[in-house]
């Protein structure tokens, strides 16, 4: 035990020295060093969009390495939807970046701080008065703030950029109340979670980092374990998928990879959007793999109005045209369980136990650091959560921003090797029709420009995904 409280003191005062550098900068020039990095990722975020805005737009024919995939009446839909969502996401990015300088130029940390102290000030109780009282509505108000931020955008997007393509399912009531919903949720799950982390900081002494970073995986493990079963279903109805061929097929899968398949359920996501999904979730021997209506071919929501069937016969015949065959569900789900088989929800599990330690060990040595509090309008004060949000946020981006790029290099990487699985389970014709199939269905445009691809795309391109499918056994690693 001595050995390890040397070890870690000797890691913690090293990492002290190393950042010694800090405390010869001066406020201002710390606050402009953050803002000139945000804006140049703003730049280059930007540049990456335009290069694959150019891909869109110039691209009015499809391609002859595509013919076989795609017909022109698609490729000219997902072509259309993919420039309207590339110009609704520059004006967007452009608002937020506006919105981001605003809120820290004008002081909006300090001042909603300053706020919410005075506030908690009105009650007699020492806890209401507290950092960690006046931290919860801090976050609280920040939360209202971007729920009503983010309200006309995306009504926008659901009711003109979506609805305009045929994917929102939704009605404006539904809408609001889904997004009172979230935020109601939001609220509560976040409050408590904070304030035990504020509380495991302040009274874990020199090795809360250790405490804290304990606290976060449990919380994380258990948020994960009950989302599907408690939260999930606040906002969208699930049901046991019906008896028949594909649940027979789909059970036998599981059985023959030694799968422990709980329980299989459909989400009735189609009553909010036209999109498809297919996702398992769950630890040790009580699995879930979930189907969403949508991508099940000719499947019905249970319970359906009669009233709210009038009307939509030819709704039904394009639903009929979508969706894939049981064959091609076994292919994907085959793709999904190859992403268990070879430990890759694992692997991204201890990654981001490992980051978010690295987070709480060099917050631990900048803590204590005035300037990183003084260059965002905190002179006096030092409360923890500004600390975090400061260092986590501006001081790491950075680091983010590589972390970012890494984690999505290695997603493509994962799903390549998923792909594989299930080619060698015989599947390879049936997961290159899904894959063709679920593209048309999203109209997800088929072509990229590689360097946005390279920094956003964890899933590989279409032809990029049916080439590796197409190649010898011989040729895998090159992919």
């Amino acid at each position: 035990m001595l050995f390890f409280h040397f070890e870690i003191m000797s890691l913690i005062e090293s990492l002290n020295s190393s950042f010694e550098f800090v405390d010869a900068i001066d406020k201002a020039t710390l606050f402009n060093t953050i803002i000139v990095f945000i804006t140049l990722m703003y730049i280059w975020e930007t540049y990456l969009s335009f290069r694959q805005y150019l891909v869109e737009k110039n691209n009015l024919n499809v391609p002859d390495e595509l013919k076989t995939v795609t017909d022109q009446e698609t490729f000219d839909k997902s072509r259309l939807y993919a420039i309207d969502k590339a110009l609704y996401n520059f004006v967007h990015g452009f608002y937020s970046q506006m919105e981001s300088y605003a809120l820290l130029y004008l002081g909006a940390l300090p001042f909603i701080w300053n706020l919410c102290s005075y506030q908690m000030s009105y009650f007699s109780s020492q806890w209401l008065k507290s950092e960690i009282s006046i931290s919860c509505l801090f976050i609280i108000y920040f939360i209202l703030y971007g729920q009503v931020s983010g309200l006309p955008w995306s009504i926008y997007y659901n009711f003109v950029l979506e609805e305009k393509h045929g994917f929102n399912k939704q009605t404006f009531g539904f809408f609001l109340k889904d997004n009172f919903k979230k935020m109601l949720v939001s609220i509560v799950l976040t409050v408590p979670i904070l304030a035990l982390l504020l509380y495991i900081i302040k009274i874990g002494g020199e090795y809360f980092f250790i405490y804290a970073w304990v606290f976060i995986t449990i919380v994380s493990l258990f948020i994960i374990t009950i989302y599907a079963d408690y939260i999930a279903p606040l906002f969208d109805k699930y049901v046991p998928l019906q008896e028949g061929e594909l649940k027979t097929r789909i059970e036998e899968l599981a059985q023959s990879l030694k799968f422990p398949l709980y329980k299989l359920y459909v989400v009735e996501g189609s009553k909010r959007s036209a999109h498809s999904n297919a996702y398992m979730y769950g630890f040790y021997k009580n699995k879930r793999i979930v189907l969403f209506d949508t991508l099940i071919e000719g499947y019905t929501p249970s319970e359906e109005n009669k009233e709210d069937q009038d009307g939509k016969e030819e709704e039904k015949k394009e639903t009929q045209t979508k969706g894939c065959n049981t064959d091609e569900i076994l292919a994907v789900l085959a793709h999904e369980l190859g992403h268990w088989k070879l430990g890759h929800n694992v692997k991204n599990l201890l990654l981001n136990q490992i980051n978010t330690f690295l987070y709480f060990l060099i917050f631990a040595v900048l803590m204590n650091r005035q300037i990183f509090y003084s260059s965002f309008g905190f002179e006096q004060e030092k409360p923890v959560l500004i600390g975090l949000i400061v260092i986590l946020q501006f001081i790491f981006a950075p680091y983010n921003e590589l972390i970012s790029f890494l984690m999505v290099s290695l997603g493509r990487r994962f799903e390549f090797q998923a792909d594989d699985f299930a080619k060698k389970m015989n599947k390879t014709q049936f997961l290159k029709s899904s894959l063709i199939k679920l593209h048309k269905d999203n109209l997800s445009f088929p072509m990229c420009d590689w360097l946005y691809s390279a920094f956003h795309y964890s899933h590989p391109p279409l032809l990029e995904r049916l080439r590796a499918l197409d190649a010898p056994v011989e040729d895998k690693k090159k992919q």
